[in-house]
C-alpha cells in the first residue's frame, strides 16, 4: 500500500473512534437517501453545529460524499439555497498491519474460475496463467526501461507498496512479509503457487532481465525469492 494510500485509510477508520462521529455515520449509513445536517442532527441528538463539524469531518476523511439539493418541498424561486446533504462514500477503506491483500487473492481466483469454466482448462492452470498476467502488468507499471540498478530500485519501491517488504542482499530480494499469509498458511500450495506465478511473470517482464523468481519457502516470510540474473550476452560465438 502506498504512504498516501495508508495515510488516508487510518485517518478515515481512526475518524470513527469519535463516538459521536461514529453515531452519525451509522445514522447517514442507515438511510436510503442522502441526509442533511438538521436530519442528522435532529436523529442523534447532536446540535446543529456538533452534527456539521462532525458530517464535514468524515467527508474530508473519505467516509461520506457530499452533495447539493433543496430539503422540503418548496421549489422555484424563495425556495432557498440548496443544502448540503452526506451519503456514505462508495470508497472502502481498510487498513491491516501488517499489510495483507487477500481482495487481490479472491479477484485472481474469481477470474481463474472464469477463465476455466469457458476453456475447460483445470482451475490451478488457469490460475498460473491469470496470476503470471497480473504479474506482467504490474512490471509494466515501472516505466521506461532503465539501467538494471535504476531497474531494482524500481522494483524494491513497487513490491514495497504491494505488501511485500523487500530487503535487498548482495545477489538476491527476500520478502519478509507475505501480503497473503492467512491463506498460504490454510492453502500452501494453493497460494504459493499463485504468488510464484504472479512474480514469476513480474520478473520476466523486466527490461533489462535482471531477477528471477524462485521458489523457496522460509519461516515467517515469503515463499518467493528474487535472485540476480546475469544478462544474457550479445552475439553468438563463431
Amino acid at each position: 500500500m502506498a504512504d498516501s494510500d495508508f495515510d488516508k485509510a487510518v485517518a478515515g477508520i481512526g475518524s470513527l473512534t469519535e463516538p459521536a462521529r461514529r453515531e452519525l455515520y451509522r445514522y447517514v449509513c442507515s438511510r436510503d437517501d442522502s441526509v442533511g445536517r438538521e436530519e442528522a442532527a435532529a436523529a442523534t441528538g447532536l446540535s446543529h453545529h456538533r452534527a456539521k463539524f462532525h458530517l464535514d469531518r468524515l467527508a474530508a476523511d473519505g467516509l461520506l460524499e457530499v452533495d447539493y439539493r433543496r430539503l422540503g418541498e418548496r421549489t422555484g424561486p424563495g425556495a432557498g439555497r440548496p443544502a448540503k446533504v452526506y451519503r456514505r462514500s462508495a470508497a472502502e477503506l481498510a487498513v491491516s498491519l501488517p499489510e495483507r491483500d487477500y481482495e487481490l487473492v479472491g479477484r485472481l481466483l474469481a477470474a481463474a474460475i472464469e477463465a476455466s469454466a469457458q476453456s475447460g482448462r483445470p482451475v490451478l492452470d488457469a490460475l498460473g496463467e491469470v496470476a503470471a498476467e497480473h504479474g506482467r502488468g504490474l512490471a509494466a507499471g515501472l516505466g521506461v526501461q532503465a539501467s538494471a540498478p535504476e531497474l531494482v530500485d524500481r522494483v524494491l519501491a513497487l513490491l514495497s507498496e504491494h505488501g511485500y517488504e523487500p530487503r535487498e542482499e548482495s545477489r538476491s530480494i527476500t520478502l519478509e512479509n507475505c501480503p497473503f499469509h492467512t491463506l498460504s498458511q490454510e492453502h500452501t500450495s494453493l497460494v504459493c503457487g499463485m504468488n510464484h506465478a504472479m512474480l514469476e511473470g513480474f520478473t520476466q517482464e523486466l527490461r533489462p532481465p535482471c531477477l528471477r523468481a524462485e521458489l523457496e519457502p522460509a519461516p515467517g516470510g515469503c515463499c518467493v525469492v528474487l535472485h540476480a540474473q546475469e544478462p544474457a550476452a550479445s552475439g553468438s560465438a563463431d
